[in-house]
């Protein structure tokens, strides 16, 4: 199975799940996106590998349109009713992958992506794509998962996160992000860093792990070195904590012309 087929399967049984998931409808990230959406005079706004669509509905009130897009239509499902139920009359979805985005260039002032790139099959084409799309005053906003710079931890970090999710491609660290998105013609900053929580049981639970995967993960963070448990706060219980961080992007003018 290809990988994108990978994307969209391991999404279509689980994605309501991700709409009530506490870790992606609640966070500071989205208060920031959302004064930065505020910030503008109806934007048109592009919420790259939407999920569930929590940036779609904090964005909603301030703009004049919003683009969910996402590689799974059970995912784009979720959003379309929760929007109707909520009323969100200016959110629409659109299926693809977030390296080959259907809209002519220029075409929103701000493209927003959160929790989506470590499932991103070529990160420097979607990031290309996201310059490609974002008007010239626009802004791109970037939240993902990242990985530690110390390749020990890191290796634990991709491995776990593999076993409990097929689909999973790569967590890049602060400074892979900072090669990606000057690459793809983005200046750049690393707005924001943050500890996420990661209850052990939920976090399987929600991607319906299978029960030997589960266990297989329990004995990787029990065989993990004392300095790799440490930094990534392992409980009893085997709950963890992890890293996440937001980039914000402008583009670079003599790389898009």
């Amino acid at each position: 199975m290809k990988q994108q087929a990978i994307v969209a399967e391991q999404f279509g049984s689980t994605a309501r799940t991700y709409l009530t998931s506490a870790v992606h409808a609640q966070g500071e990230d989205l208060k920031i996106i959302q004064k930065a959406v505020s910030r503008y005079t109806a934007p048109r706004v592009l919420d790259l590998g939407c999920g569930a669509g929590h940036v779609s509905f904090a964005a909603a009130p301030f703009a004049q349109s919003i683009t969910a897009y996402d590689l799974s239509p059970h995912m784009l499902a979720v959003v379309a009713q929760a929007a109707s139920e909520r009323r969100l009359v200016n959110i629409e979805t659109r299926q693809g992958p977030a390296e080959n985005l259907p809209f002519e260039d220029a075409s929103f002032d701000l493209v927003v992506s959160r929790m989506s790139a470590h499932h991103w099959l070529d990160v420097p084409a979607a990031l290309k794509e996201a310059a490609r799309v974002l008007k010239r005053n626009g802004m791109a906003l970037f939240v993902d998962i990242i990985a530690p710079e110390i390749p020990l931890h890191d290796t634990t970090l991709q491995a776990i996160e593999l076993l409990r999710d097929a689909s999973h491609v790569r967590d890049y660290r602060v400074t892979e992000w900072a090669d990606l998105l000057s690459q793809a013609g983005f200046m750049h900053e690393c707005r924001s860093r943050w500890r996420l929580t990661m209850e052990f049981n939920e976090w399987t639970a929600r991607m319906r792990t299978p029960a030997e995967r589960v266990q297989a993960i329990r004995s990787l963070l029990d065989s993990a070195p004392d300095e790799t448990r440490k930094y990534f706060s392992v409980q009893s219980d085997y709950t963890f904590s992890i890293d996440a961080a937001l980039f914000a992007g402008t583009r670079i003018k003599s790389r898009q012309a």
